[in-house]
C-alpha cells in the first residue's frame, strides 16, 4: 500500500528546555499523520464518530533514532503494512528535513514506529469490523 506524507514544524512547546523534541510528542506527530491518511481517503474522525466508528491505538512499538529539534521542518511518512477485518498495522517514520531558511533535500530519519489501530464501536469501545467501504479503499490503495 503506498505511503502518505504529512509535513510539520517542531514548535517551542514540543520540545524540552534543551530544543529537543520530547518523547510523547512523537506520539501527536504520528496521530496526526493518521489523521491525514484517512482524511486524505475521504473520511473524518467526526463523520465516523456519527456512525459509531472510532479508530484507537492498540500497541506501539517506537524507535527513537535521532534527536528532532526547535523549528526543524518534519516529514511523517504513513504506510499500512498490514489489513485485518478489525485492525490496521502502520508502519511510520519522521525524518527532519532541516528548517524553512534552510530546508535540505536530504531527509533525516529521526524516529520510527509500528502502530497496531483498532476499529471498535464508538458505544461500548469494542472491536467491530472496519466499515467495507472503508476496507475496500484501503485495499486499494
Amino acid at each position: 500500500m503506498s505511503a502518505q506524507q504529512f509535513e510539520c514544524r517542531v514548535y517551542f512547546e514540543d520540545t524540552d528546555a534543551g530544543g529537543v523534541v520530547y518523547n510523547a510528542n512523537y506520539l501527536k506527530y504520528y496521530e496526526r499523520a493518521r489523521t491525514e491518511y484517512l482524511r486524505g481517503l475521504g473520511y473524518e474522525q467526526d463523520e465516523l464518530l456519527a456512525k459509531n466508528i472510532v479508530f484507537v491505538v492498540r500497541h506501539i512499538d517506537i524507535d527513537f533514532v535521532r534527536a528532532a529539534r526547535f523549528n526543524e521542518i518534519l516529514l511523517v511518512e504513513s504506510r499500512i503494512e498490514e489489513l485485518k477485518k478489525a485492525s490496521l498495522l502502520f508502519v511510520q517514520s519522521i525524518y527532519a528535513c532541516g528548517t524553512g531558511r534552510e530546508q535540505s533535500s536530504q531527509k533525516r530519519l529521526v524516529n520510527q514506529a509500528r502502530v497496531k489501530v483498532v476499529c471498535v464501536s464508538a458505544n461500548e469501545f469494542r472491536p467491530t469490523a472496519i466499515p467495507t467501504e472503508i476496507y475496500q479503499v484501503l485495499t486499494h490503495e
